[in-house]
């Protein structure tokens, strides 16, 4: 299959969704903070020539409504996007769309011929779902994905999230972490060097990797 955007760049791809609670109760500093964050995703990621042309980015916000605010594209096209925070917390909506977009990708990826390492999805929350137990039927997919090696899932707790359902969300080999004093710049450069280190490997779709610790920005639950 002949795509432009692969034509034009045919480097492995590393996609990475970031499914991110924008309801409002992250509004004010949490939300700002995320919108610094996401902007450090960017510059750090472009710092490296390898990466900004094979790590991919898309967005998915859920709060009032549920939306992908960027589909995929690599970073060096990235223009990050300034969230707003208002309504609920339809967290398995959120996930689930993150869940389609990866799919979606990875298959393109396959139809065109282009190489990719393993999907990332990082999921942010400082809430509990409003949307019932969508999240729970989401979520096994997600972890059927996880456990045959397809994608990599984490679960990132934001003040006044409820630990509880995030544990019961967070794969077995990636218990969420719980974001310390709104540290959202140390955890997307946390990311960026993770996503970077994969992207240079000459590993593919199933390779393990040793991910660097979450100490400076998270604690594991």
């Amino acid at each position: 299959m002949n795509i432009p955007e692969f034509a034009q760049n045919p480097e492995s791809r590393c996609p990475v969704v970031l499914v991110l609670d924008t309801s409002a109760s992250m509004k004010g500093a949490p939300i700002d903070a995320l919108n610094r964050g996401i902007s450090r995703f960017k510059y750090d990621v472009e710092q490296d020539a390898i990466a900004s042309m094979r790590v991919e980015i898309s967005i998915v916000s859920f709060g009032s409504s549920v939306d992908v605010v960027q589909d995929f594209v690599t970073i060096d096209d990235f223009s990050p996007p300034v969230l707003e925070a208002s309504g609920k917390t339809p967290l398995g909506q959120g996930v689930r769309m993150g869940f389609q977009q990866l799919t979606r990708r990875c298959s393109l990826f396959k139809e065109a011929g282009v190489g990719f390492y393993r999907p990332w999805m990082f999921l942010v929350t400082d809430g509990a779902p409003t949307d019932g137990n969508l999240w729970k039927e989401v979520v096994e997919d997600v972890r059927v994905a996880v456990e045959e090696q397809k994608m990599l899932f984490f679960t990132v707790g934001v003040e006044g999230a409820d630990l509880r359902i995030l544990r019961a969300i967070a794969p077995k080999s990636s218990p969420p972490i719980l974001l310390q004093d709104m540290r959202f710049e140390e955890l997307f450069s946390w990311l960026s060097v993770s996503v970077c280190q994969m992207s240079r490997s000459s590993g593919g779709e199933n390779t393990l990797y040793k991910l660097p610790p979450v100490d400076n920005w998270g604690v594991q639950q």
